[in-house]
């Protein structure tokens, strides 16, 4: 790859693409290049150029950045035939977590993984052949999401998913996903995907979570914590996560016995208890 051709991250491209023409303070853009990172990040792209989807991931956990280090239980309990299956996870962090979930599951599944990703995420380019983007916190999606959302859920590729659309929260005084959305119950069902739970194991700082709280206390709707999470992720530098993988849920399970949100409930308890219930593999 040319020089010119090097992957960039440019915030105030995106702030100011976002703002719909509305004036946006140099000052908050500094702030924003700061805590988003930018010139780390760009920094990495130059080092490496040609660098994309599961080679990139790796070397953002890796000795080149974060020197992350990962455990895996239960990795045996994903089948080996080319059947796509529907992971489906928690999401204490909001980012790290789900690269190297998409790692582990793309290496072990031989690439055939798809990560449905708030479309922000889009902006980290190298990793957009694997990402699929949705709108958080929208009623709806756009025909055009959905149209591709239908074709993912089609296609043989296997999908990750985290239901709660959000990273952990505190609620109730404990650090928990947001509420899970139930799409992925009815969409195992439309698809005939057999669903396999995943829990991991981390958390984000306690200013994560406490701005947060505060921001949703103060009656302010914009998600303004999502904009500290690539600080968050380079907190997580040197740290050590372990993943659990459960036994897959077939499709078939999900019938007329319960409501969907009761199945969905269902799914989310096997995760939460997989840290008790799964075998050491790695």
């Amino acid at each position: 790859m040319s020089k010119n051709a090097v992957i960039r991250l440019d915030v105030e491209k995106v702030v100011k693409e976002r703002a719909n023409g509305k004036h946006v303070p140099q000052l908050l853009i500094r702030f924003l290049k700061h805590i988003v990172h930018e010139d780390t990040f760009n920094r990495f792209f130059e080092e490496h150029p040609d660098l994309k989807n599961y080679d990139f991931i790796r070397e953002v956990i890796g000795p080149n950045l974060l020197r992350a280090s990962v455990e895996i239980e239960g990795l045996e309990n994903i089948p080996k035939d080319d059947t796509p299956l529907f992971f489906v996870s928690n999401h204490p962090l909001g980012g790290l977590d789900g690269m190297i979930e998409a790692l582990m599951l793309g290496e072990y599944r031989g690439g055939r993984l798809r990560v449905i990703v708030n479309e922000l995420l889009m902006n980290l380019k190298p990793l957009e052949e694997i990402f699929i983007p949705v709108q958080v916190g929208s009623g709806k999606q756009s025909k055009e999401r959905v149209a591709v959302l239908d074709e993912l859920y089609a296609s043989n590729y296997d999908i990750l998913t985290f239901p709660s659309g959000k990273c952990y929260r505190k609620i109730n005084g404990k650090l928990q996903d947001p509420e899970w959305k139930k799409s992925f119950v009815r969409k195992a069902v439309e698809y005939h995907r057999d669903v396999v739970p995943i829990f991991f194991e981390g958390q984000n700082s306690n200013f994560f979570y406490n701005l947060a709280l505060w921001r949703t206390r103060l009656g302010i709707k914009q998600n303004i914590e999502m904009l500290f999470l690539a600080d968050e992720m380079f907190k997580a530098e040197g740290k050590h996560f372990k993943v659990y993988v459960g036994s897959p849920v077939s499709w078939q399970t999900f019938d007329g016995s319960r409501s969907i949100g009761e199945w969905v409930e269902y799914v989310r308890k096997i995760c939460e208890a997989l840290p008790e219930t799964t075998n050491k593999c790695i």
